[in-house]
């Protein structure tokens, strides 16, 4: 790793939470209260090395296998590293996720959602569950539609015992991230939802205006993902 490059990650650390705080106090809010997750997909280990040496705690991971490479060694020698889980989850996957996430982002189904309860009872472990809403209904998208939510909560909490502690959402390309982000907080407080993970490297600011408690960045913090033969 390079001086300069550990320096370029430094920069783009400092700017984008220099970003978020300043959405923050325009909405009224503690900066405090609003949790950067570093999306690392496709990046190295060395990559994210980079940024724990800057400071950098949370991280995000789209992919169950990809996080395995990576991040074991990492939490070994961070011990306050937290890894979320913020892409689609497979249901043989689940035992895998729980063993290493700290937080799972994307419970979107009965059957995960029965499958990571009978995990988390077999070990022991809890991490934190967000579940995902599909707030612009989009069909080829994971995620409860809005319209289900409220009982797939219900279930969630009151039938399977998760620890189901916010929700999180992916809005479309081409609408307007406000009314997606305004929904889900709504959604989130009429279930007694205290976090709500919103925005990413294009409207994070926005999502932060809007009430976001967690914000996934990836391409402002790490530039374009790396792409592996």
């Amino acid at each position: 790793m390079s001086e300069a490059t550990d320096r370029q990650s430094t920069d783009r650390l400092a700017e984008v939470l220099r970003r978020i705080a300043e959405a923050a106090r325009a909405a009224g809010r503690d900066p405090a209260s609003v949790t950067l997750v570093a999306v690392s997909k496709t990046h190295g280990a060395d990559r994210v090395r980079e940024l724990l040496q800057a400071g950098q705690r949370v991280f995000g991971e789209n992919r169950v296998q990809e996080a395995e490479g990576k991040f074991p060694a990492l939490k070994a020698e961070y011990a306050d590293l937290q890894l979320h889980l913020i892409g689609p989850l497979q249901t043989n996957k689940a035992r895998d996720a729980v063993a290493l996430f700290d937080v799972i982002e994307s419970v979107d189904r009965e059957r995960l959602a029965v499958t990571l309860a009978k995990e988390m009872e077999r070990t022991g472990r809890r991490p934190d569950c967000y579940i995902q809403v599909n707030t612009g209904e989009e069909p080829q998208k994971a995620g409860v539609l809005p319209k289900d939510l409220d009982a797939f909560v219900a279930s969630c909490r009151d039938v399977h015992k998760l620890p189901v502690v916010g929700l999180m959402c992916i809005p479309p390309v081409d609408e307007e991230p406000a009314l997606h982000f305004g929904l889900l907080a709504k959604m989130a407080a009429r279930n007694g939802l205290l976090k709500v993970s919103m925005g990413m490297s294009a409207d994070y600011e926005t999502a932060v205006r809007m009430g976001a408690t967690h914000v996934r960045v990836g391409t402002a913090l790490f530039g374009q993902r790396e792409t592996h033969a």
